[in-house]
């Protein structure tokens, strides 16, 4: 397992992601680089120490790069920071094979702007006490980015549904309810694009999915240089654990998008579905996160 520091061309500094300038930013000379400059690390990789094999511990030990120190993470950690020199570390490693990600939606919001949004957000909470947002705390927060699975297909759907109409009339004292009953057919091909999952197990999945929706126009092939100055969580959970759920809720969105587009009725009863999923296809993917964690 190999671990890589982004160096600064100008300073040998270590480089970060800026989200504000979408540029690599060196934070002691201030020279910024663009991804076209930065395609290779500008240094051979240090290979890494390992304190037991991989598959058999929940902890794994790196070297950094940069310092010589050891590195402690988890076995899903894809990118942190040396605990001693703070340099930006990607352990290149967890990213490769068929862990290497498709896509990237790179961070575009910066911590200042992460703790102002935090800050505004707490400021409308009554009662909270102040341990929950001191200086303390929100030097805390950390840009991460999590591993999601996106999912899109095609889906070819029908539906044999009864309309109803009521109409109620009155003669004198009597009243008298008149119901009609239709037979309605509805059917269409609609395309599904970026259903996505947490595919990380140590993440809360109401929360990391809370997060939804990304804007998926942002998606960029992946590049480990977006991973500098953040941390980077690896997938421990494969697509065939989400395939039965997700077209599940496909096929439900399916049949309640061909009844709401039938109007001019009192009510509607489906009788009968069906839907023919086409096209699937996966895309593993990092999206970018602030974090709080108390």
């Amino acid at each position: 397992m190999n671990t890589i520091t982004y160096k600064c061309p100008n300073c040998d500094g270590g480089l970060v992601f800026d989200p504000k300038s979408q540029k690599f930013k060196c934070e002691y000379c201030l020279s910024e680089f663009t991804e076209g400059e930065l395609e290779r690390p500008p240094e051979e990789p240090t290979e890494a120490s390992a304190g037991q094999p991989e598959s058999e511990a929940a902890m794994v030990l790196y070297q950094c790069p940069n310092c010589g120190a050891e590195i402690v993470t988890e076995e899903t950690t894809a990118a942190t920071f040396c605990y001693y020199c703070h340099n930006p570390v990607v352990i290149s490693g967890k990213l490769e094979g068929r862990y290497r990600p498709d896509y990237v939606v790179p961070f575009e919001m910066d911590r200042n702007k992460a703790e102002e949004i935090f800050k505004s957000w707490i400021r409308r909470k009554k009662y909270v006490p102040k341990d929950f947002y001191s200086p303390k705390q929100i030097e805390m927060m950390e840009g991460i980015y999590y591993p999601y699975w996106l999912y899109s297909c095609k889906v070819d759907g029908r539906i044999d549904a009864e309309g109803v109409r009521r109409r109620t009339t009155r003669t004198g004292s009597m009243e008298f309810l008149e119901t009609s009953r239709y037979q309605v057919e509805r059917k269409g091909l609609m395309e599904v694009r970026n259903v996505s999952r947490n595919a990380l197990k140590k993440a809360d999945r109401r929360l990391s999915e809370n997060v939804l929706p990304f804007d998926m126009e942002k998606l960029k092939p992946f590049q480990a240089g977006y991973l500098s100055g953040f941390k980077a969580e690896r997938r421990d959970m494969e697509k065939e654990e989400f395939t039965e759920e997700i077209e599940t809720e496909i096929r439900d969105y399916a049949v309640a998008s061909l009844k709401n587009s039938i109007s001019g009725y009192d009510s509607i009863n489906v009788k009968n579905h069906e839907e023919k999923i086409t096209s699937p296809e996966w895309g593993y993917t990092l999206l970018p996160v602030w974090v709080l964690t108390y």
